[in-house]
């Protein structure tokens, strides 16, 4: 059997908007390729010549219509999946505007305690890392 072609590392961004002791969360359309009706952290792929701070604002408003000033870097994951992503994580305390679902089959708040509530290991992952690195502050 020969071996595989190694797969593409698509760069992405994921948004850990957070309320107090809870969080923002996805419940993902079925139609998506990727991941389809997981309940995900929010986020999206670089385009071409895109830093990750600028893919992050421009997600942040695409997806929910939010802006913020100040994001936090929690931690940066590989994710094998459908895709190979690299997913540079970030938390948001503070944003302007009303939260929007423009994307998503649904939008959720979890509580910071609830890893179990994520579909996706590399999402709980990067909630323990927010919670290790920020969460404790």
């Amino acid at each position: 059997m020969a071996p595989s072609a190694p797969m593409e590392l698509l760069d992405c961004v994921a948004f850990l908007l957070v309320d107090g002791e809870r969080f923002l969360v996805e419940r993902r359309r079925e139609d998506k390729v990727v991941d389809p009706g997981a309940v995900a952290i929010p986020g999206g792929h670089l385009e071409p010549g895109e830093s990750p701070l600028e893919a992050l604002h421009r997600e942040l408003h695409e997806e929910l219509g939010v802006t913020t000033a100040n994001p936090q870097f929690i931690c940066t994951l590989l994710n094998p999946s459908e895709e190979f992503r690299k997913l540079e994580y970030y938390a948001i305390h503070e944003w302007t505007g009303e939260i929007e679902n423009n994307e998503a089959e649904a939008l959720l708040w979890l509580s910071l305690d609830n890893f179990d509530g994520l579909d996706l290991a590399v999402d709980r992952v990067a909630l323990a890392e927010y919670i290790r690195v920020i969460g404790n502050r």
